[in-house]
């Protein structure tokens, strides 16, 4: 059975009655876990994707890219967005519930986030309501506004990117110890990290850009440094 016919069964059961939470806690355990994330990125992807007044074709494409939708999945793909667009329950509450079920995980909000920004900048302008939008499913998530800061300016152009905010290191810190960091981000952003964090295979392209980010700062901070 694809992804894509498990979550609109999920979401098709919204229309039947059941709750959210319900839906949400059938879901809790591999690899039924990967379908929440999914859900996630879909329901608050379309929601977002509504924060500026309307849908375009580039944050449809967007999607599509988070995904890589394979043709014979497509149909499917566009069912769960229509339906997570016009679905009643409020975008809070589908934050509120996979922050429960992630709570022990912090680095799959972080991935769920960074789609969210690329599905927002894929027709290259920030709209104030999307930057609310992001702001507060960032609390939702209890992500720190220093990380969360750090990842805007990696995703909103003409932002300043500090190598240090990347990393998530003090500018004083030694040497060694950003490595330490470096190496680990790294390993994290692996793909088979995510997968076993249950990230699905169809978001796997979440940890592309932040892998080359990654990279990029450290190798800013190695030549600094000399």
């Amino acid at each position: 059975m694809s992804i894509w016919t498990r979550i609109t069964d999920a979401l098709a059961a919204l229309t039947q009655g059941e709750s959210l939470t319900a839906i949400f806690d059938r879901l809790r355990t591999p690899p039924e876990r990967s379908v929440a994330f999914a859900i996630a990125v879909v329901a608050l992807g379309a929601k977002m994707a509504k924060a500026d007044g309307q849908v375009t074709r580039d944050e449809v494409t967007a999607f599509r890219e988070v995904f890589q939708i394979a043709r014979t999945d497509e149909a499917g793909a566009a069912r769960v967005f229509n339906l997570a667009r016009t679905d009643v329950a409020g975008y809070q509450e589908y934050a509120t519930r996979i922050q429960i079920m992630f709570a022990e995980d912090k680095q799959t909000l972080c991935d769920l986030m960074e789609g969210l920004f690329h599905i927002a900048m894929a027709d290259g302008y920030y709209h104030p309501g999307e930057e609310e939008f992001l702001e507060q499913v960032a609390d939702i998530f209890q992500m720190p506004k220093a990380e969360f800061s750090a990842m805007r300016s990696r995703f909103v152009p003409n932002a300043v990117l500090d190598p240090y905010s990347v990393l998530g290191v003090d500018p004083n810190a030694p040497m060694e110890e950003i490595r330490v960091v470096w190496r680990k981000l790294v390993r994290e952003t692996h793909p088979d990290s995510m997968i076993a964090r249950g990230v699905p295979e169809e978001a796997i392209r979440l940890s592309e850009k932040r892998m080359i980010d990654i990279n990029h700062a450290w190798d800013e901070i190695n030549e600094a440094r000399g």
